[in-house]
């Protein structure tokens, strides 16, 4: 049985990781900042709950404690576009809205990913986005840093044997991500950017994300794979 540390692991994407582990078998630990909501989604998945912001250093070193000595796989799955609902302003509002966006799209990987680093055995799978690729914003900047960013993690867990990839989901229903802002209008430009004509389901990306900490994904590494229904297509 493998430990599998899931962050933000209560909803959309992170809960459908969490449970297509969970059928296998595995101990799965998600994690997030929302009590009740986490606590919940554990007791309905048969996993455990440890409530943590991924951009405390506090929260993360205190992770740790409650977690075995072995972790076999961490999915950095929390994150999200903070700039919806954030004011427009000046420099320093300016300046706010990017670190808001670095912080939980990239330091948190950051900080987690380093925590854990000693104890990981098998694959770290951190959750980028097709925005990371074409923009917009400090978003898209925030995703660009986590994939480059991933090359190092790649480089320095690999002589130990294990791999860290990327996984850049497209326009994904079932998700929290658009925070009830997504018009109809919207969603049809995304649906018809895509070449399958349908938007992704947290499925879709649960399942790769499963692959990557499988044996059969043991010499991929320090990738970024896109799964977007080929609204961006590979070179």
């Amino acid at each position: 049985m493998r430990t599998i540390v899931v962050t933000g692991g209560a909803t959309g994407i992170g809960r459908a990781t969490a449970e297509r582990f969970r059928a296998d078998g595995d101990n799965v630990v998600i994690t997030g900042r929302r009590t009740d909501v986490l606590e919940k989604a554990a007791a309905e998945l048969g996993a455990r709950a440890v409530v943590c912001d991924a951009t405390d250093p506090a929260q993360v070193e205190r992770l740790l404690d409650a977690l075995p000595e072995q972790v076999d796989v961490l999915v950095n799955n929390a994150g999200g576009n903070t700039d919806f609902g954030r004011p427009d302003g000046g420099l320093t509002q300016l300046k706010a809205n990017w670190l808001a966006n670095l912080e939980a799209n990239l330091i948190n990987a950051v900080l987690t990913t380093t925590a854990l680093a000693p104890r990981l055995t098998t694959a770290v799978v951190h959750l980028g986005s097709i925005a990371g690729a074409r923009g917009p914003g400090s978003y898209g900047a925030a995703k660009a840093g986590l994939a480059l960013w991933n090359a190092d993690v790649a480089a320095e867990l690999g002589p130990r044997g294990i791999t860290s990839n990327v996984v850049a989901p497209g326009f994904t229903a079932g998700t929290e991500f658009f925070q009830g802002r997504l018009t109809d209008e919207r969603r049809e430009t995304l649906l018809q950017a895509t070449l399958t004509k349908r938007a992704g389901e947290v499925g879709d990306i649960a399942g790769t994300i499963h692959f990557l900490a499988s044996p059969a994904a043991r010499h991929l590494t320090g990738q970024v794979l896109h799964v977007n229904g080929g609204a961006l297509t590979g070179r």
